[in-house]
């Protein structure tokens, strides 16, 4: 089971990595101001800069924890 867990974050943070933009383009901007669902691009920013943080602490943790198990 946590084996399955590290295997759905570890894709999900593959994709999250995906949808980060660089600072440099407008893409973000006009994907928001056209649709309106992220909001704000910084809003949208921040927002996928805490899911990405939370992402990478929840690998880590599980990472850890199937290596005490594995010892």
């Amino acid at each position: 089971m946590l084996k399955l867990f590290g295997i759905f974050i570890n894709i999900f943070l593959i994709l999250i990595i995906f949808l980060r933009l660089p600072q440099e383009s407008e893409g973000l901007e006009s994907f928001a101001n056209q649709s309106n669902l992220l909001g704000s691009p910084s809003s949208a920013q921040r927002f996928l800069n805490i899911v990405t943080a939370v992402g990478i602490f929840s690998y880590i943790l599980i990472a850890f924890q199937m290596n005490l198990q594995n010892n």
